[in-house]
């Protein structure tokens, strides 16, 4: 014979799982709150590969160079003090903040050397073409063009989910949708690559840099308080793909890869069971905003465009 329950004792049974839920939700709600709220500690010391300084007792080249900076606020220096950004640093290093650094500068190797920096805040890979290429002149034959640039990043990013999807502004597309619009934003930067390579008739090297990603690869931003993109890691690996092929197909094109340099640098910095932890330094190296590097970042962005230009121009290479 069944003994039947008391619907007292249901009673409390179903109060204590609608407890359960709530003491869970709260305690959800409370940790997305925690996360998106909470400083996470920038660090000290130097940041990103080290820099042999043999390559800047020498000069890299005789003639003059212009040295200017194209793209978006990266490259414009939002998140850091002027002196810090990677533009300026590479230019000139300030010793008493990365003493380590003391001499590794464009300033020592390039005796005659102009410098403009026409990047834009908030600005996409058509405003790079339509308010910046077209503002540079082009220079004589006798001028050397050495180009940073920084694009395609706001292309992926804005609205920020604010609106729905689109060329140009693609936070929260499908991967089917970026399919078509990373190839489009590919001819995008191509033509303002052309455009950058035209202005110097003498010759150009142009340092790309890639794009950046803030979750670490977890693909998470909505632990920032940000919209959720299922495809978001994705997306970015595409967009990234097209900037690598766009430095193959160019010689005078170098890719400078931040995107790995930055990986466990991001939002799960200071989390040891992730994959890109790094036990020597897990500290965050973006701004509040997400889109642009705090003043380590830039220090870290500074030197992975030296490596690359060491590269290039160093003669103790060949």
């Amino acid at each position: 014979m069944k003994t039947r329950v008391k619907w007292y004792r249901m009673r409390w049974r179903v109060v204590l799982m609608l407890a359960a839920a709530v003491v869970l939700s709260c305690g959800y709600v409370g940790w997305r709150f925690y996360n998106a709220v909470r400083v996470r500690a920038m660090g000290d010391g130097p940041a990103g590969p080290a820099i042999a300084v043999e390559p800047f007792e020498q000069r890299w080249h005789d003639g003059p160079v212009v040295f200017i900076g194209v793209g978006d606020s990266i490259t414009r220096g939002l998140g850091a003090n002027k002196e810090h950004t990677y533009y300026e640093l590479l230019l000139i290093n300030d010793d008493a903040v990365y003493p380590d650094m003391a001499g590794r500068e464009l300033m020592r190797v390039f005796e005659r050397l102009g410098t403009h920096n026409y990047a834009q805040d908030y600005s996409t890979s058509q405003d790079h073409i339509d308010n910046q290429l077209a503002r540079i002149p082009t220079y004589g034959h006798e001028v050397r063009g050495v180009v940073v640039l920084t694009s395609g990043g706001n292309d992926l990013i804005h609205d920020y989910g604010r609106s729905a999807p689109q060329d140009g502004a693609m936070y929260g597309c499908t991967y089917k949708q970026a399919i078509v619009w990373c190839e489009n934003l590919k001819g995008r930067l191509d033509t303002l690559l052309l455009g950058l390579m035209e202005k110097f008739p003498g010759g150009c090297d142009i340092f790309f840099a890639n794009v950046y990603d803030p979750t670490d690869g977890v693909g998470d931003p909505q632990t920032m308080g940000l919209p959720r993109w299922r495809d978001c890691v994705k997306v970015l690996a595409l967009a990234n793909s097209k900037i690598a092929e766009l430095c193959e197909q160019y010689p005078n094109v170098h890719r400078v890869d931040i995107h790995t340099e930055f990986l466990g640098h991001g939002i799960h910095c200071d989390e040891p069971w992730r994959r890109h932890y790094h036990k020597d330094d897990p500290h965050f190296w973006f701004y509040y905003n997400l889109e642009d590097p705090n003043r380590r970042g830039f220090e870290a962005i500074r030197r992975l465009y030296l490596r690359e230009m060491v590269k290039v121009f160093y003669k103790g290479n060949n």
